[in-house]
């Protein structure tokens, strides 16, 4: 979804978008391959593993991918004399703070998809430490599955859904993101940004706004994650700080402001 986003927001530069049928991060000579024709002048990695439960089930392939991987194109970036974003994750965290996540607390992640980003962070970090390491939460937008996309599609052959009220994060639409990643490379970003639409809610919060928007007749009911088991553990509190974004004089919209957006690009079922 980000890199479509990405490829689609990306005007007046030279931009050519990579995926894993043009090379397989976990190969270090795919990557080489892959970028020998040129030396950008930026590498955006958006690629990884993202599926949370799948991870868990999966580690390996977890950590062949989202450090591995990632570790492979940092140090091709490093050879190349190339800038690296990396695309990271809330789930570095383990949800245990009852405030913003700032980009100095400690990284302590509660399951293999946040173990496998925590340690790319830092391995990519010792390679390349004028990297920019990007950290979002709950990504959603056209071309993906994503949580809205569940969410109306379960709207049109249920009467009622059951959604977890317990965990709360910053949703973030693709093309929002991609406009921040866009800048923060035009003015050379380094360090660890934070980087989500504005505003905090929980998983029922934003199904009830996404209903509300399509003006669907769905009825929700809040519910807890005691009730939804699942492979991996969620931070309960995964909301981040706007705070490193800000001191590049980049301030996102709310999410509640990127629905309408979102639901004019999703394909008609």
């Amino acid at each position: 979804m980000l890199g479509k986003a990405l490829m689609r927001q990306w005007i007046g530069d030279d931009v050519t978008g990579l995926g894993s049928a043009q090379a397989d991060i976990r190969v270090a000579d795919q990557v080489a391959t892959a970028l020998g024709h040129t030396t950008p002048e930026w590498i955006v990695l958006a690629a990884a593993y993202t599926d949370v439960d799948g991870c868990e089930v999966n580690p390996a392939l977890a950590a062949a991918v989202n450090t591995k991987g990632a570790v492979n194109v940092a140090k091709l970036a490093a050879g190349m004399g190339s800038k690296l974003l990396f695309v990271s994750t809330d789930y570095v965290f383990d949800g245990r703070k009852t405030s913003p996540y700032q980009t100095s607390d400690p990284r302590n992640p509660i399951n293999v998809y946040g173990r496998t980003k925590a340690e790319a962070e830092e391995t990519i970090a010792t390679i390349l430490p004028e990297c920019c390491i990007v950290r979002t939460s709950w990504l959603f937008g056209p071309g993906g599955k994503c949580f809205p996309d569940t969410i109306l599609k379960l709207a049109s052959s249920r009467r009622e859904i059951d959604v977890v009220n317990d965990q709360r994060g910053c949703p973030t639409y693709t093309f929002d993101l991609a406009d921040a990643i866009i800048k923060l490379c035009k003015v050379g970003a380094q360090e660890v940004i934070h980087c989500t639409n504005r505003g905090a809610c929980s998983w029922f919060d934003f199904a009830a706004e996404i209903i509300r928007q399509s003006e669907r007749k769905t009825t929700l009911r809040p519910t807890t994650s005691d009730r939804f088991v699942r492979p991996a553990e969620r931070p309960r509190y995964s909301v981040l700080s706007s705070a490193s974004l800000a001191e590049y004089g980049i301030e996102m919209r709310s999410w509640q402001q990127t629905l309408p957006h979102y639901l004019r690009e999703r394909p008609a079922p």
